[in-house]
């Protein structure tokens, strides 16, 4: 079986790069590291992967603000190659300074290329490291979070409110929600930032592009999560394996 080509695009500052890698050769996928040069000076074309990611870090030492830079040179040397894969049907993701990424070259919650939404300071005014609890947003047509309902995730960000101005409320379609005990509306710190309803996660209407604060790369073996001993989890991948593995089975159909 033909392996679906992931891009895994690196820059200055990225440090989840390799285990994103990681989680998407698991999943079954061939990954290719790309740094950011290499693709804006045009050395590689977007046509030959079915899979654009950009992992987390703190791209150029997030400077200017999460992600600014790395989005200012995707809009203004990219930008029509990045929409014009999304047309065609390819997957985008964008985990944690990924999702700040998309958010600021205008990819989500529209692919647009024009910025609508922000991903603010955490409301604690600190940095922000703890496992969350997590649901997929009912009626989601996310293809990255098929089969999922409530599970737990790792967050590491300083950056991750979701702030959606007056006149944008329509665009946003919901991906992931923090919850609390039992799926109730969560407090501090089950919603780590403050983010408009909860959201953790937001995908497109077509479901192909996401982008979101925790980390699934950090969770594809039950034994990376803290209370992997104590907890009756039958299965040995843990559950952001899944996101992967949906991304895979959808990419090959574009083979």
């Amino acid at each position: 079986m033909k392996e679906p080509r992931i891009l895994v695009l690196r820059a200055p500052g990225t440090n989840c790069d390799e285990e994103t890698e990681y989680a998407f050769q698991l999943a079954g996928a061939a990954t290719e590291p790309m740094h950011v040069n290499r693709l804006l000076e045009g050395a590689v074309e977007l046509d030959r992967y079915q899979v654009f990611v950009i992992p987390g870090g703190f791209t150029y030492g997030d400077d200017l603000g999460a992600g600014k830079v790395l989005a200012n040179e995707l809009v203004l040397k990219l930008g029509d190659h990045l929409l014009a894969f999304v047309e065609r049907g390819g997957l985008v993701l964008g985990i944690c300074n990924g999702f700040q990424v998309l958010v600021r070259a205008g990819l989500l919650p529209t692919a647009t290329g024009t910025q609508t939404v922000s991903l603010l300071p955490n409301n604690s005014g600190r940095f922000e490291c703890r496992w969350v609890p997590l649901r997929v947003a009912e009626d989601s047509p996310c293809i990255f979070t098929q089969g999922l309902g409530s599970f737990e995730l790792a967050v590491a960000h300083g950056e991750g409110r979701l702030h959606v101005p007056a006149g944008a409320e329509g665009s946003i379609v919901p991906a992931l929600h923090y919850c609390g005990p039992n799926r109730t509306s969560p407090e501090y710190p089950d919603n780590p930032n403050g983010s408009y309803r909860d959201i953790a996660g937001l995908t497109d209407s077509t479901g192909r592009i996401l982008g979101l604060m925790p980390h699934p790369e950090r969770f594809v073996r039950r034994s990376q999560h803290p209370a992997w001993t104590r907890r009756d989890a039958p299965e040995e991948a843990g559950e952001g394996l899944r996101f992967f593995t949906n991304a895979v089975q959808y990419a090959r159909g574009l083979l």
